[in-house]
């Protein structure tokens, strides 16, 4: 399982439990997995890149050698954030061993047909042609890149600049990361009513102990410098939408390029448990698409 950014090892903690011990939390010993957390080159734990080339692509390539490395000849890989586009990328390359992914966020650039990703970026209206649905993701997708997708452009072209002015201020770091959990945590704002204030500043902690507010920026600029890969997914795949996810692709909406064997879990908010209750046994059922490979889609709902 790999986590994203400003996010580390600790954000998974509390998977640990029910994975590994399911029957303990309203499951059955056959559901159990071994579970392998690595931190991000350059987040918390990890060791900072001494040079350039460390992409999702590539962690993707280290995360197969690793397991390999562990004993693992047969795997899954999950993520969310950056390990989402990291999972992606393991199921494009489709190492042997990976019998398949989920992931519970999907990436603009491999959904949004390159026609209206051109009107995002430059500020055009809308497509006639879309669906109310479509025009709904459309909405969507530039009132965030309007509003909530500056730090990405910051630290997608100067990562060392803002990286060591968030190494020279604890304070600094603090607010960075903080503002980005008061949008992405589905709490409106409050991301206290899902985190304790000690788990976020645990968090936050962990890259102001190991220095890596740069480090783990330039994964935004290393992403930038590779562009979309967007060869198919032939490995079975599966998504996970929750309420609150800042892009959130609609089922109607099937013009992705990635192709998938894909199935869904659609969540919505009366789905999402309070803090603290497992929802195990009582998940919403997954819905198969029909056909060996399908577009790239999602149904209502997402959290990063």
């Amino acid at each position: 399982m790999t986590h994203g950014w400003p996010g580390s090892i600790f954000e998974l903690l509390k998977v640990v439990g029910p994975l590994t011990d399911p029957t303990a939390h309203g499951g059955t010993a056959g559901d159990a997995f071994h579970l392998v957390l690595p931190s991000l080159p350059g987040f918390g734990f990890s060791e900072k890149p001494k040079g350039t080339g460390w992409n999702p692509e590539r962690v993707a390539r280290a995360w197969d050698v690793l397991m390999k490395r562990l004993g693992y000849t047969r795997y899954v890989s999950q993520g969310g954030d950056w390990g989402a586009i990291i999972s992606d990328a393991m199921g494009r390359q489709a190492p042997s061993g990976l019998l398949g992914i989920h992931v519970n966020r999907v990436e603009r650039s491999t959904t949004i047909p390159p026609e209206i990703a051109k009107a995002l970026r430059s500020g055009d209206p809308a497509p006639a042609n879309l669906t109310a649905e479509e025009r709904a993701v459309f909405d969507e997708a530039r009132a965030f890149l309007k509003t909530g997708f500056g730090y990405a452009a910051i630290m997608g072209t100067r990562p060392q600049t803002v990286g060591y002015g968030l190494a020279d201020s604890p304070a600094g770091l603090a607010a960075w990361f903080y503002d980005k959990l008061a949008d992405w945590v589905f709490t409106r704002g409050e991301p206290e009513r899902v985190l304790s204030r000690d788990e976020i500043l645990d968090n936050i902690t962990l890259y102001w102990l190991t220095n890596t507010a740069t480090s783990s920026g330039r994964i935004y600029w290393e992403n930038n410098a590779v562009g979309n890969k967007l060869a198919e997914i032939v490995i079975p795949a599966a998504v996970t939408v929750f309420p609150g996810e800042v892009y959130r692709r609609r089922r109607a909406g099937r013009r992705g390029r990635t192709a998938i064997s894909s199935t869904i879990t659609a969540w919505t908010e009366a789905d999402i448990s309070p803090p603290g209750k497992s929802r195990i046994s009582s998940a919403p059922s997954c819905v198969p698409l029909s056909g060996p490979c399908v577009d790239r889609c999602i149904a209502t709902g997402t959290s990063r």
